[in-house]
């Protein structure tokens, strides 16, 4: 396929790290343009994250709403999570959230797409899995806190999410592209089609 994205790293003269947070940090660079000139650009140091569309046997999909403090919004979104541990496998983080966050496992797990959520401002790479043949979890219910203890799930058909996301109606960022990209490969070439669990992520290497 010659139509695709392809890595590049512009030379950098200097580095520096403003801020540093829990998870995330703020980083500045030095890039030197095609002219020659050098310009400083400010972006968020993400670790990556995993989300999972989960489609049940009815064809309906697994969403949580959940209170998004920088956009003061509760956002209705799919199970997601950080890759807090450096090298972790994406599947393996996958299927612990869609366990903590909804007491659901899958048998059957396939990458829906990669994407980067804000590249011009953040570094964040996100695989998002669609997750098949699902069932209620096994063993004790993860103890949620924060954010997370106000969290709603519900089961919503696919095409209503669609429509939402046509509407305007609904707006995170991964629960966007899982709809549409779930969409477009049921009217395409189907689920078949899709890579496999395990396939290789550039932007996050991973261990098998």
């Amino acid at each position: 396929m010659g139509f695709q994205d392809t890595p590049e790293e512009w030379p950098v003269t200097a580095t520096e790290t403003p801020f540093r947070g829990n998870k995330t940090s703020v980083r500045t660079d030095q890039v030197v343009m095609p002219d020659g000139s050098v310009h400083g650009r400010d972006y968020q140091v993400h670790p990556g994250s995993v989300a999972v569309l989960a489609l049940d046997d009815e064809g309906r999909v697994l969403v949580l709403r959940q209170y998004r403090h920088p956009v003061r919004h509760k956002l209705w979104e799919i199970p997601a999570g950080l890759l807090d541990v450096p090298g972790e496998n994406p599947l393996h983080a996958a299927q612990r959230e869609l366990y903590e966050e909804a007491y659901v496992k899958a048998e059957d797990w396939r990458v829906l797409t990669d994407v980067y959520t804000t590249p011009g401002g953040c570094d964040e790479a996100v695989r998002i899995f669609l997750a098949r043949d699902i069932s209620e979890a096994d063993g004790e219910r993860f103890e949620v806190a924060e954010e997370e203890a106000d969290m709603e799930l519900a089961r919503v058909p696919l095409q209503d999410l669609v429509r939402g996301v046509i509407a305007g109606d609904l707006h995170n960022s991964c629960l966007v592209v899982g709809v549409l990209s779930l969409a477009a490969v049921l009217a395409g070439d189907g689920v078949e089609s899709l890579r496999p669990a395990e396939a290789p992520w550039p932007a996050r290497p991973f261990e098998a």
